[in-house]
């Protein structure tokens, strides 16, 4: 006599992500994002960052966004570029700038297989303000030297011709916001 063998069954599919921005647990799956008002730890975000977007305005009305060198002190970001050129245009008829700085990017998630549990984690400040452009030579070899340290303990002399021929851009900070996101409750 043959014996009847049984039939293996398959193992039951495993359940599906959950919906809904819920985990398996019912928790919440998104990130949470909360303001940072500490001066200490908004300047320490910006130091942290090698450079700054500049958010600008360009001849025709439209958004102009771009990467430069920065330098921080007392409420004031100061930038500099060549003597003219787009940039300088721009800034002229639209002297109303964004800068934002960005620090610790790192992606982070709550749930594996949930898509909207993601997110990145980082800190950023956003700065509005005026360009106004520095002429005083005495004033341009102080900000360079603001400048530079910013990117070198080295001490650094500035030929006249290169001082003259900079354009240091000088943004008093008329409003600053500050954010930390992609943090998970139990950061909080």
């Amino acid at each position: 006599k043959k014996k009847k063998q049984k039939k293996k069954k398959n193992p039951p599919p495993p359940p599906p992500p959950p919906r809904g921005g819920r985990g398996p647990g019912g928790e919440a799956l998104h990130m949470k994002t909360i303001t940072i008002t500490d001066p200490t730890q908004i300047e320490e975000i910006i130091r942290k960052c090698p450079y700054c977007i500049v958010g600008i305005t360009d001849l025709e009305g439209n958004p102009y966004a771009i990467p430069m060198n920065f330098a921080y002190q007392d409420g004031v970001i100061y930038l500099h570029s060549g003597p003219e050129g787009s940039k300088v245009e721009m800034v002229t008829k639209h002297p109303q700038v964004c800068i934002t700085f960005c620090e610790g990017h790192e992606l982070v998630y709550m749930h594996q297989q949930v898509a909207c549990s993601y997110s990145m984690k980082s800190r950023s400040v956003i700065c509005r303000g005026k360009v106004h452009f520095v002429e005083d030579m005495e004033e341009k070899r102080r900000v360079l030297d603001i400048l530079m340290k910013q990117y070198t303990e080295n001490e650094c002399k500035y030929a006249e011709p290169a001082v003259r021929n900079v354009k240091i851009w000088e943004v008093k900070v008329e409003k600053m916001s500050c954010r930390s996101f992609g943090l998970r409750p139990s950061e909080l």
